[in-house]
């Protein structure tokens, strides 16, 4: 049990000057009869009743107090449990060029990419992660944050039309670098999904490999596409896109330079499932240690205390009215 609001318990000092004017307002208020003396009473029992006039203040003061419970909102919350978890930070570079629309994948190599990015940044809680698109240039989509669900609506919207054709791989890297300078964990990567091979931009995938290795940056490399020829996009003479066979041809020898040379590691993913499989083998590699503090889930619980403040001024009016009820 906790309060979420426990200055309001500070209330309960005005039990002090309520007290003290309920005995002087008792004091003050005892009925009289002027007699020659009193000595005839002296010995009489005092009656029920007038103990029970004590009562009704009681009762009120016990429903201020419920009230003031209320305010200070209690809450229920299971123990606090420290746990070993996994947290490092991690940049996503993903291609998406027009290339990417080729559907030697389902429904093709893009969405394909989208949908397997977004099962890993769910699966990874406790990771900082940030999101790069590159075509013919680099933009970050999302700076590196916790927040799955702007990480996960920013996946979900990608789309070819976001930057001018190309594939700029260097650019995609350098891009990635730059936010990763930021943040604060030992552990930093970047994978980096294409399909093709580095041919605009202003840095060579080389420089950008220099500067990672530098600032102790691990690339993962992944090149989507399977072997052989796949359905891609290309413009028919009216200048409509269409699908035709067309060679894949991806730049293994500079992804698997870029990533053995900080540490990575470079795939080839020919489909979904080996694609899928790439992501859970990156997410078992990249792992840092660290102490992390757990609750679960809170609820609030003042209904109690509202029906016992209820209860107590039910009571006290039913009293007043009735047993302890005092003639004008």
């Amino acid at each position: 049990m906790q309060l979420a609001h426990p200055q309001y318990l500070w209330l309960f000092i005005a039990y002090v000057p309520l007290i003290i004017w309920y005995v002087m307002k008792q004091h003050n208020a005892r009925p009289y009869m002027a007699m020659s003396t009193t000595a005839p009473f002296a010995k009489l029992p005092a009656s029920w009743r007038q103990y029970m006039r004590h009562l009704l203040f009681a009762l009120r003061l016990a429903a201020v107090g419920c009230l003031i419970i209320v305010l200070a909102r209690p809450q229920l919350k299971d123990n606090w449990r420290t746990t070993h978890t996994d947290g490092t930070d991690i940049m996503i570079a993903l291609d998406i060029s027009s290339s990417m629309l080729a559907r030697d994948f389902n429904p093709d190599r893009l969405e394909a990419a989208k949908s397997v990015a977004a099962k890993f940044v769910s699966g990874r809680e406790d990771d900082n992660i940030g999101v790069v698109v590159f075509a013919g240039e680099s933009l970050t989509g999302v700076p590196m944050t916790v927040d799955r669900s702007q990480l996960l609506g920013y996946i979900n919207s990608i789309n070819m039309n976001m930057l001018e054709d190309g594939t700029a791989i260097g650019d995609g890297i350098a891009t990635s670098l730059n936010r990763l300078k930021e943040g604060k964990a030992k552990s930093k990567s970047i994978i980096l999904l294409t399909d093709g091979s580095n041919n605009t931009g202003v840095v060579t995938p080389l420089d950008a490999t220099r500067v990672a290795q530098e600032l102790g940056v691990k690339i993962y490399t992944i090149g989507i596409g399977t072997n052989g020829e796949a359905p891609s996009p290309m413009l028919n003479e009216f200048g409509r896109m269409v699908f035709a066979p067309q060679k894949v041809v991806i730049d293994e020898a500079t992804l698997r330079t870029v990533a053995e040379s900080t540490g990575g590691k470079y795939f080839r993913a020919t489909g979904n499932k080996v694609l899928q499989q790439v992501f859970d083998e990156i997410d078992a590699l990249e792992k840092t240690q660290m102490d992390v503090r757990h609750f679960s889930h809170t609820e609030d619980n003042y209904m109690l205390w509202a029906w016992l403040a209820f209860a107590f001024v039910a009571l006290e009016l039913l009293l007043r009215y009735t047993v302890v009820r005092t003639m004008p």
